[in-house]
């Protein structure tokens, strides 16, 4: 399949399940950065510059990540 074929199919699938387009982009932005990371095993300027990106833009969206992450966690854990 190709990748137009994949995403529309992915679009139609999170337009049925109501999600809105900030979280759509906010979530694959992560997903692409954590797969990046991956791929130059978490080397901050490769993986910068196989995205395109300052390493400082990256590093600022990763640690915004972590951070998001941790706040997260905290708000599930006093659920409990």
């Amino acid at each position: 399949m190709q990748l137009h074929a994949r995403l529309e199919a992915l679009i139609d699938e999170m337009l049925d399940g109501k999600i809105l387009l900030d979280e759509a982009m906010t979530e694959f932005e992560k997903l692409y950065i954590q797969k990046a990371l991956l791929r130059n095993k978490d080397h901050l300027s490769h993986t910068a510059a196989t995205l395109g990106i300052h390493r400082n833009t990256l590093s600022k969206r990763v640690a915004a990540y972590k951070s998001q992450e941790r706040i997260m966690h905290t708000k599930s854990e006093r659920s409990r």
